[in-house]
């Protein structure tokens, strides 16, 4: 039994397998306290993870140099590194439980409602998926990978997916009447959301990370009990009992009980707009560009299926805005003038990309999101 929150050495469990009934059992225990924290990770990428956040066991095997957690910590998540190193994310399950009862809220979710896991559990988006079908007294219906059909048949009420996902379920063009679609993890393309709707679909965004516990904002607003607001830097602050119990072995940015993100954001009638992450913001020339909006744009033009937009050092501007663009026709690729073009009439003309990159598709991370250090370093 794990009971005492002042407990500072509870063991933690690294779980390398695949999301299924024992992760599920495993990640229960955690909540109640009758088992160790559990660190969730994906065969295939445990070991960075392993090596940096030093878990007392491994697939039950105790390892030499593992520390435990303070006691009122039941999962430590590894962030997924999309910008730099990964950290270990502390959450308590009184966390865990607070964003998974004002997600069900706002849902209007009901006792007995089926969520289909088909994210990593190792990635605090498929974590919740588990923890929300605890608190509705269901049995997930997991998917050890995301296969469109095998949703379709899954008879799940309510399914977290990342942006991609729907775009496949979309592709289909099955009926979707049957399902809530929680959508995170990244910006959905322009035009996403209506087409799936349009499919019978109810879609509903949503932006957190790992230190929320997940999606603690949704469609632009807070969920019950979260507070939202923009600093003098334009980042985005949460506050909340939501929020994780801080980084294993590295400090947390907090604020006077505020968490401030990466994120840029502007709050307009209580609605939350994400601009773009901080150290996405790119220096040309002296002026300011937030990659996130360039790609925002890039991606309407009806020659582009997908885009993204980094930063490459240059000794005259000091970075050279470049698009990185998947076309929607490879025989006929849009052109960087083109682009350029389509770009001056809707942002500041320093926000125009410089270079054009065009690739079959853009890397991504087991998340969904895109992996930004593949693209900057080019492997």
């Amino acid at each position: 039994m794990w009971r005492n929150p002042s407990h500072p050495d509870r063991p933690l469990h690294a779980i390398v397998q695949p999301p299924g009934p024992a992760l599920f059992a495993a990640i229960r225990e955690a909540l109640s306290g009758d088992g160790p924290a559990v660190l969730p990770l994906s065969p295939g990428h445990a070991d960075d993870a392993v090596r940096a956040l030093r878990p007392t066991h491994v697939g039950g095997v105790r390892t030499d140099e593992g520390e435990g957690v303070p006691g009122d910590v039941a999962v430590v998540i590894a962030t997924s590194g999309s910008t730099g190193a990964p950290k270990g994310v502390m959450l308590s399950a009184t966390a865990l439980r607070a964003s998974a009862a004002a997600s069900l809220r706002q849902l209007e979710a009901s006792k007995g409602d089926r969520w289909l896991c088909c994210l990593p559990v190792s990635h605090v988006s498929g974590l919740q998926v588990l923890v929300r079908a605890l608190m509705c007294e269901s049995e997930p219906i997991i998917h050890p990978e995301f296969d469109p059909r095998r949703v379709l048949d899954s008879g799940a009420d309510y399914v977290s997916v990342v942006p991609t996902q729907v775009h496949r379920l979309v592709e289909l063009g099955a009926d979707l009447s049957g399902f809530t679609f929680v959508m995170g993890g990244a910006a959905p393309r322009p035009g996403l959301v209506d087409e799936a709707r349009d499919l019978g679909a109810r879609v509903v965004t949503t932006y957190g990370m790992s230190e929320t516990c997940g999606g603690c904002v949704y469609d632009g607003q807070p969920l019950y009990n979260v507070d939202l607001k923009i600093g003098d830097d334009d980042l985005i602050r949460i506050a909340g009992p939501v929020l994780f119990s801080g980084y294993r072995f590295a400090d947390a940015p907090l604020d006077g009980g505020w968490f401030v993100t990466s994120d840029l954001g502007e709050l307009t009638g209580g609605r939350l707009r994400v601009l773009g992450r901080a150290d996405d913001v790119i220096n040309t020339g002296g002026e300011k560009v937030v990659a996130a909006s360039v790609t925002a744009v890039l991606s309407t033009h009806p020659e582009v299926a997908d885009a993204a937009v980094i930063g490459v050092p240059d000794p005259e501007w000091g970075e050279r805005v470049t698009a990185i663009v998947v076309p929607a026709d490879p025989d006929t690729p849009p052109t960087l003038q083109q682009l350029r073009a389509f770009c001056r009439d809707r942002l500041p003309p320093h926000a125009a990309p410089r270079d054009l990159r065009l690739v079959p598709g853009l890397p991504l991370l087991p998340n969904g999101k895109t992996d930004l250090v593949r693209l900057k370093t080019g492997t």
